[in-house]
C-alpha cells in the first residue's frame, strides 16, 4: 500500500469522474487534498465522503487568479505543498477550417496556460520544501492527434512538451514533474457516444475495452508517491495498448 500520510496535494478538476477517483485514491494513501473544481454540489458531496479533504471553488480560466488560488489552496492544507495533480480541462471541438479564434484560444489558455500557471506558482511553494510532485493529465491524443480537435491535442501535446522544460529545470530541487496520458476512459462523456463509435475506438485498443478512472488513479497514486522519486519528466500511457511510445 503506498503511504501519503502528511502529503498536502491539490488537485483541480475534482468535481468530475476521473477526478473523483483521483480523489478516492489518494484519500486511501492518507494523502490531505484540497479538491478544486466549479462545481460546488460535486465539491460538497466529495467533501462528505471524505474526512482528510478540503474543498475550494476555482475556475483555472481565471489566469489572473491562479497565483491567489495557489496561496490560498496551499493555507488551507496548513502552509505546506507537497503534490499537485492538474486534472482540469476542456473541450470545444471543431474541424480546423470551421474553428473559431475563439475555440482555439479558450482550450489552449485552459489547458495549456492555466496548467503552466498552476505549475509554476506551485513549484515556487514546493522550493521551500525542496521537495515536490506535479502530475499533469494529458491524453493520449496528444501524442496521435484525432479529428476535429486541433485545439485540444495541441494543448496536451504543449503539457507534455512544457512538463519535460519544467523537470528538467527542476530536477536537482527534488521536485518531480511528469505526465499521465489516458486513452478512452469509461466517464460521462465516452457514455454519450454513439455505440457504433464507441465499438469502433474499442477495436483499436488491444485491450478490448475503455479504461476506468481508477486506472488513471492508480497511475496518479504512485507518481505522487516516493515510489516515483526517480522517475522524472516522463509520460505514463494508460491506454490499454491503444497507444505505444
Amino acid at each position: 500500500m503506498i503511504d501519503l500520510k502528511g502529503k498536502n496535494i491539490i488537485v483541480t478538476g475534482a468535481s468530475g469522474g476521473i477526478g473523483n477517483s483521483i480523489i478516492e485514491k489518494l484519500s486511501q494513501g492518507g494523502a490531505n487534498i484540497l479538491a478544486s473544481g466549479t462545481r460546488v454540489e460535486k465539491l460538497d458531496e466529495l467533501k462528505d465522503k471524505f474526512r482528510n479533504i478540503k474543498t475550494l471553488k476555482f475556475d483555472i480560466s481565471l489566469v489572473d487568479k491562479i497565483e491567489s488560488f495557489i496561496e490560498n489552496a496551499t493555507k488551507e492544507l496548513g502552509g505546506n505543498l507537497d503534490g499537485v495533480v492538474n486534472n482540469a480541462g476542456v473541450t470545444q471541438d471543431n474541424l480546423a477550417i470551421r474553428m473559431s479564434l475563439e475555440e482555439w484560444q479558450k482550450v489552449i489558455d485552459v489547458n495549456l496556460t492555466s496548467t503552466f500557471l498552476i505549475s509554476k506558482f506551485s513549484i515556487k511553494k514546493m522550493l521551500k520544501n525542496k521537495s515536490g510532485k506535479i502530475v499533469n493529465i494529458t491524453s493520449v491524443v496528444g501524442h496521435t492527434g484525432n479529428l476535429g480537435q486541433a485545439n485540444y491535442t495541441a494543448s496536451k501535446a504543449g503539457i507534455i512538451a512544457m512538463s519535460k522544460s519544467l523537470a528538467i529545470e527542476y530536477a536537482k530541487k527534488n521536485i518531480n514533474i511528469n505526465c499521465i496520458s489516458p486513452g478512452f476512459i469509461k466517464t460521462a462523456m465516452t457514455d454519450k457516444l454513439d455505440d457504433k463509435f464507441k465499438e469502433s475506438i474499442i477495436s483499436k485498443i488491444p485491450s478490448a475495452r475503455l479504461g476506468d478512472p481508477v486506472d488513471i488513479a492508480n497511475a496518479v497514486l504512485f507518481l505522487c508517491s516516493n515510489q516515483s522519486d526517480y522517475i522524472n519528466g516522463e509520460t505514463l500511457h494508460v491506454n490499454g495498448g491503444m497507444y505505444m511510445a
